[in-house]
């Protein structure tokens, strides 16, 4: 009995690889459980397996204490003493109960524990011997489904390849081989705890090191990878070594190495990009099949490319429903953003546009009160037809402004259009304008005149009646030229009789 014990153990200590004595101690709590549950006892109890009888002993464990405080749970010494004789204060007396009467549902119960406590320990082991070894590639076979999920044999355990770690191009069948990559190990998953995958981009690193001996030993190194499962994968090299091709080493003599990976992903499409630490240079790279004619970075803190190219490259520069550019951004770790010449072209016009017609200024809107008008500028909204633009959420996203004041709103900059297309056209307006400047300008010119014949006229009688000054000045000056002297020294006189 004793042997057929130890053996059931021992047997399954090496089917769970579980330590012995992790099952005798799981043995050992399973007696304790249905000891307690039969006797109905609140006693401490101590089980211990006995290796030569095969049985294990349960007791009922009683402290030896001065003062008895719990009679259920201590013993005084002299009542210690009648059980052992060599009790002493501060030590334990252990009292034998039997364990042949616990019955059935006693032994069920400790079954139950029994195979508990295995299937925790048997978990322990299996997170501590996985854990370590995530990212690495492993055979498995499959084992069954659940639902959309794939359980496989590892091995020494099963482990699970949920749906979003399927390749879209493969199907599966029990029995089938497969090489996996280890994702995760979940240790509070109620089923397999190792979680494995086929679709990570892990998958075709681990299989460019078993295929490209460069790579293995490290002179060529893949600085960056980005997948789509079933469809298409873009890989970046980089080479140590300035005599060896990174690109080349990775594809092989007539192409037999990237071959036969894509033949492991079935029929996946690889892109093999050799890497670059300028970004400009990289992404121009990363986009490849299509021809790029430029790359600016648009804000190097976001990480935010822009891309242009010809206009009968666009499309492959996207790629089919966008896969093109989606894996380069993943690859280069930056948001691309990618334009045609035309397309950039027109968004250079209306850039332009925008900065000689810089919009009619809030202050001409009618039926919006000032305060509103700061609000909406204080936002960033400076013209009437940015606040055109705005939607009714963006309007109350505004401090101040709600869903009455988002109608008025509407209200107001509507009238203004509105107020627009009922204007006279634009040519009737400049020649009504020209026709108000022109008679303006007559009627200027009509006050000129009249000015102009004013001061002639008032001229013209000065000529006709000198003034009683210019009369005395006349005679004085007539006086003094009578008595001037000649240049020759002679002198003339004359009285105003006309006596010399």
């Amino acid at each position: 009995m004793a042997n057929l014990l130890y053996q059931t153990i021992e047997q399954i200590s090496r089917e769970k690889h579980i330590e012995p004595e992790v099952i005798v101690a799981a043995i050992e709590d399973a007696m304790i459980v249905a000891a307690r549950k039969f006797y109905k006892t609140e006693e401490d109890l101590r089980a211990k397996f006995n290796p030569d009888s095969g049985q294990v002993e349960v007791y009922a464990v009683r402290p030896v204490v001065e003062e008895v405080t719990d009679p259920k749970k201590e013993f005084s010494l002299a009542e210690a003493r009648r059980v052992d004789p060599n009790a002493e204060i501060g030590g334990e007396v252990l009292i034998p109960k039997p364990t042949d009467v616990l019955g059935r549902i006693a032994a069920q119960t400790a079954k139950q524990v029994i195979m508990q406590k295995v299937r925790e320990a048997e978990r322990d082991t299996i997170f501590n011997e996985y854990n370590g070894r995530v990212g690495e590639l492993v055979n498995c076979v499959i084992k069954r489904t659940e639902g959309p999920d794939i359980v496989v044999d590892l091995g020494r355990a099963e482990a699970r390849m949920p749906k979003r770690e399927q390749s879209r191009l493969e199907t599966y069948n029990v029995g089938d081989r497969l090489r996996v990559v280890l994702r995760a190990v979940d240790r509070s998953a109620k089923g397999p705890q190792v979680i494995v995958s086929r679709a990570d981009p892990i998958l075709v690193q681990r299989l460019f090191e078993m295929e490209v001996p460069e790579i293995y030993d490290g002179t060529v190194q893949i600085r960056a990878a980005a997948r789509e499962a079933g469809e298409r994968t873009k890989i970046a090299v980089e080479s140590r070594d300035k005599d060896v091709d990174p690109v080349g080493a990775c594809v092989g003599m007539k192409g037999m190495r990237v071959q036969s990976i894509i033949r492991e992903l079935r029929g996946e499409k690889i892109d093999i990009i050799p890497y670059s630490e300028d970004t400009v240079q990289f992404a121009q790279k990363a986009l490849s099949p299509a021809k790029v004619t430029r790359v600016q970075i648009i804000d190097p803190e976001t990480r935010h490319l822009e891309v242009i190219v010809e206009d009968t490259q666009l499309s492959l520069a996207i790629g089919k429903k966008g896969q093109n550019v989606r894996l380069a951004s993943k690859l280069i770790g930056w948001n691309v953003d990618i334009k045609s010449e035309e397309e950039k072209r027109q968004e250079i016009e209306a850039q332009m546009t925008a900065l000689t017609s810089p919009g009619t200024p809030l202050s001409e809107l009618q039926g919006v009160g000032p305060k509103t008008i700061e609000r909406i500028e204080a936002h960033g909204i400076s013209t009437i037809e940015k606040l055109a633009d705005m939607t009714p959420e963006q309007l109350t996203e505004i401090p101040g402004i709600g869903d009455k004041m988002v109608e008025k709103i509407q209200m107001a900059v509507a009238a203004y259009f509105q107020s627009l297309e009922n204007a006279p056209p634009e040519t009737e307006s400049l020649e009504a304008l020209a026709e108000q400047e022109a008679a303006v300008d007559s009627e200027e010119q009509a006050v000129a005149a009249e000015e102009t014949a004013e001061a002639a006229d008032v001229a013209a009688e000065n000529i006709e009646a000198p003034s009683e000054a210019e009369e005395i000045a006349a005679g004085a000056e007539a006086q003094g030229q009578a008595g001037s002297a000649e240049p020759d020294g002679s002198a003339e006189a004359s009285d105003e009789h006309g006596n010399k």
